[in-house]
Formats: C-alpha cells, structure tokens, sequence
C-alpha cells in the first residue's frame, strides 16, 4: 500500500506531466495552422477555419470538458460507487457523440447554407466522424484522471496532436501538389481529427488494460438520476466554461462571411478577407498558452485549500491573478508592435495588420477571463463563469452585426476584443464581491509603466530597423520580429523588477525565481 507521502509525490508528478502535456499540445494546435495556411493559402485557410469551431468543440470537450466532469464526480463518491458512475457516464456521453455525429452529418447542407457557403457541406460531413470517439476518450481520461492518474491523459494528448498535426500537413501538401479542390483539402485535413483521435484513444486502451483492478467495486445504492443531475450539471458549466475561445470563433463561422458578402464583396474576396482574418486564431492561441498555463498552475490546489482554511489563500490567489496580467499584458502590447513583420513572417504578406493588431487584444482579456475562471471553479463557483460566456457570445453575436457592416474585418476584431473583455469584466466583479480580490494587489501602474517602456523600445527599434533595411523579404520579417521579441521581452522583464511589481514572497513561486534574486542582489536591490 503507498504512503501518503508517496501518493502526493505521484499526484504533483502527474500534475506536472499533464500540464507538460497541455502546454505541448496547445502550442502545436496553434503552430501547425502557420505552415496550414502557407500551403492552402487564405481562401483554404478560411474553408479550415469556418469549421475549425465545430471541431475544436470536440478537443476541448475531451481534453477539458468531460475528463474534469467524470474525474470529479468520481471524486465526490465513495470507491464503491465508481463503477456505476463510469456506466452511467459512459450511457451519457455515447448519447451526447452520436447526437453530436448525427446533427453534423445529417445536418451538414443546412449548417453550410447557416454559414452562408453551401460548398462547406463536406468539410463537416468530415468534422462530423471525430464525435464518435468523443464518448470512449472522455471515459477513459476521466477514468484515470479520477484515479489521480494523469500519465496516459498526458501521453494520449500528445499523441493525438503529433499524429493530427502530421497527417493534416502531409495530406494537404498531396491533396493540393494533386489538384484537389480546396474543399477537398478542408475536407481532408478535418478528417485527420478523426485520425488524431483514434490514435488518443488506441494510447488510452493500452492504459486501461494494464490498469489496476485491485478496487472494483460490486454493490453501489448511488441513484442513478442523481449522477445524470451532475453529469448535466457540469456539463453545462464546466464544459461551457472551457469553451470560451471556440464560441466566440463560432459567432465569426456564422455571420462574418454573410456580412463580408452583405457589405459588398464578391464571394472570392470576402473569402480572401476572412481568410486574412483568421490569421488572428493562432496568435490569440499561442498568445494565452503561457498565460493560462502559468496563472492557472495553483489553482487546482484552492479547493484544497479552502476546505482546509489555509491562511495563504489569498496570496495563491493574487499570484494567479497577477501571472495572468503580467503575461497577458506583455503578450499583447508586445504582438501589436511587432505585427507588421510577425505577419509577413508566419503568413507571406501583411495583409490585414491593423485588424489582427486589434485582434491582438483578446490576448489580454482571454487570458483574463480564463483565469479567473478557474479561479472561481476552484472556490466552487461553476456556474457563473459559464453564464459569463454565454453572455459573451451573445455580445460578440450583437457586435458583429452592428461593427462588420461599417468597418469590416476590424470591425469583427474590435467585436472579440470587447466580448472578451466583457467575459473578464463580469468574471473579476464575481470575484471581487467574493472578497478574493482587489485591484491595488496586482500594482498596476508598475505593469502599466513596463509595458510602455516596452512599447518605446519596440517603436524606435523597428522605426530604425526600416530606416536601415527597406525590404519585403521573410527572412529580413523574421529576424526583425525575433529580435522584436527578445529586446520587447528583456525590457518588460527588466522594467518590471525595477519597479518590484512582484514581492519577494511572490517571485519565490516563480520557477525561475533564483535567477531574478541573483539579478536583483547583483544589482545592489
């Protein structure tokens, strides 16, 4: 039998290897969109990313979503009631799949004129097979994850991203080297989901065969409604809650090109323009990974730590709150400085800067609003953030139609900017009135002073840069974005530390908190 120590020992260790896992996987799921769009160009771009929402639905809810539900509501119960729980929420999630499969199948023409392009109707005809295995990988994760095991929900993401991720660039590279519609291609490289995921779910198979069946258990009186209450329960606030990013790109799937179209593009180019927009979805991605990662890392321990009235509470608290706005903050003034070459960088051209410089501030308030969320999920709070995002898309829905017609694509990235910022600001008044915090913890003028220090110094580099070196080149776009990034970055670290935006006790819980008191000592502070 292992020892408490032991079993703590293997919960952080698995907590570290799943949040590994996670970082990983997310930074692929943006990255692999680079080199997507370079093969396919922005029209495929844009047939990928109309029916990028309805497939990214199905990742979030088995790699999110589901996994945390089970894995709780087996928490919750004695040992010998899991495996009913697991029946019960096997039964319940094979009927939300095949649901999910049948709308998208059956319903794809409908979705597709929905959407304003009728051309779509096999591209989610092939979203529509990767819902099949939505209920045996979701069991199988929060199975483990339940068990405190983390390693194959870790393996399994990892797996499933480099297997999607491959199968998607190479089969679009032959698709188009052979001639293939772009409809074809998006068609493929949807499917390649579905190729991602059997691989998730032949990894899990291997783990629950050589799991340990010392705890079966035999008799359980747990009701059964009563499971199917909570699974419903969490499903629609949990689930709805990790959702956020997706649903706002769905509002965009729905009505940007209808209102490209409205505002007087022809269908080619209002393709084109979404396309160009699109370009927005990895960087708001790879922008809020390290945000969410880092902020959210204590958070799975507030539970914990409420229950056992743990006097540091509002200090891990802070810090999460504070990780969130420094990177975010950093992430997003340092990506509209730079834009102009990243974009010409990543996607061959700079078409569209100002709109993804305005889309740029999602970063911020996405990044925001995720982590108070889990924030508020870890007090037992898990209903309101998933009516904050559901408000949210309903404001981005209002938005669009009011600022697309006007100003187009900006008009679109202006209309996520602010549902974001909406979903943060009635997040942070939750917490607020729960008392956990307060804007004169996070010293705000110090963030805001470094990041405009940051700014200047991005300004006057690339003002000189272009002075110096006046060509269109990628390379030339590369190494200006690259040494963007490490003189924005050294700045804003420097200039943070000078003004002590993070106390000493803070800074310790920083993983490389040695380093920065070895700066500070050299410096005398």
């Amino acid at each position: 039998m292992r020892t408490l120590s032991e079993q703590k020992r293997q919960l952080w260790q698995g907590a570290f290897v799943l949040s590994l896992a996670g970082i990983f996987s997310k930074v692929l799921s943006a990255g692999y969109r680079v080199p997507f769009q370079n093969i396919v160009g922005d029209v495929g771009f844009y047939i990928y990313q109309q029916v990028y929402p309805l497939l990214g639905i199905s990742v979030v809810l088995v790699t999110v979503g589901f996994p945390v539900t089970i894995s709780k509501i087996m928490n919750d119960y004695e040992v010998e009631n899991r495996a009913k729980i697991l029946r019960i929420s096997m039964m319940f999630l094979s009927g939300i799949g095949l649901s999910c499969f049948l709308i998208l199948f059956a319903g794809a023409k409908g979705i597709a004129w929905l959407m304003g392009d009728p051309d779509l109707e096999q591209v989610i005809r092939a979203v529509s097979f990767s819902y099949l295995l939505l209920p045996f990988i979701s069991f199988f994760r929060g199975y483990f994850q339940g068990r405190q095991w983390m390693v194959p929900t870790a393996f399994s993401q990892m797996g499933e991203q480099l297997v999607r991720v491959t199968v998607i660039l190479l089969l679009t590279w032959w698709l188009v080297k052979q001639g293939f519609s772009l409809y074809d291609t998006g068609a493929g490289a949807a499917f390649a989901s579905f190729v991602g995921g059997l691989t998730a779910f032949i990894i899990l198979a291997k783990f629950w065969v050589t799991r340990d069946r010392r705890h079966r258990s035999e008799v359980s009186n747990l009701n059964t409604k009563t499971v199917i209450k909570q699974l419903s329960f969490y499903t629609l606030t949990i689930c709805v809650s990790s959702l956020m990013l997706i649903l706002i790109q769905l509002v965009d799937a729905f009505n940007l090109y209808s209102l490209l179209l409205d505002h007087g593009l022809d269908k080619l180019e209002a393709k084109h323009i979404k396309g160009v927009y699109d370009r927005g979805q990895p960087l708001l991605q790879l922008g809020t990974v390290f945000a969410v990662s880092v902020a959210t890392a204590l958070v799975p321990t507030l539970t914990k730590a409420r229950k056992q009235q743990e006097t540091n509470l509002q200090l891990k608290v802070q810090y999460a709150m504070k990780t969130s706005l420094t990177l975010g903050i950093g992430a997003a003034v340092g990506l509209i400085c730079i834009l102009d070459p990243v974009n010409m960088m990543l996607f061959k051209n700079s078409e569209g800067t100002a709109a993804l410089q305005i889309f740029s501030l999602s970063i911020f308030f996405a990044s925001l609003a995720m982590t108070i969320t889990a924030v508020l999920q870890g007090f037992g709070h898990p209903f309101f953030p998933a009516v904050s995002v559901l408000l949210g898309t309903v404001i981005k829905t209002i938005l669009n139609v009011m600022l697309i017609p006007s100003f187009g694509i900006e008009g679109a990235a202006l209309a996520t900017a602010l549902s974001f910022a909406f979903v943060a600001l009635l997040n942070f008044l939750k917490l607020k009135r729960q008392s956990l915090t307060k804007l004169s913890d996070y010293n705000m003028s110090g963030l805001l002073i470094s990041a405009f220090m940051m700014l200047m110094v991005l300004v006057a580099w690339l003002y000189i840069f272009e002075m110096v070196i006046d060509t269109e080149s990628r390379w030339i776009a590369a190494f200006e974005s690259l040494t963007g990034v490490v003189l924005g970055g050294a700045t804003y670290l420097y200039s943070i530390i000078k003004l002590k935006v993070y106390s000493d006790e803070e800074l310790e819980l920083l993983p490389f908190a040695i380093h920065l008191f070895t700066f500070k000592r050299e410096r005398g502070e």
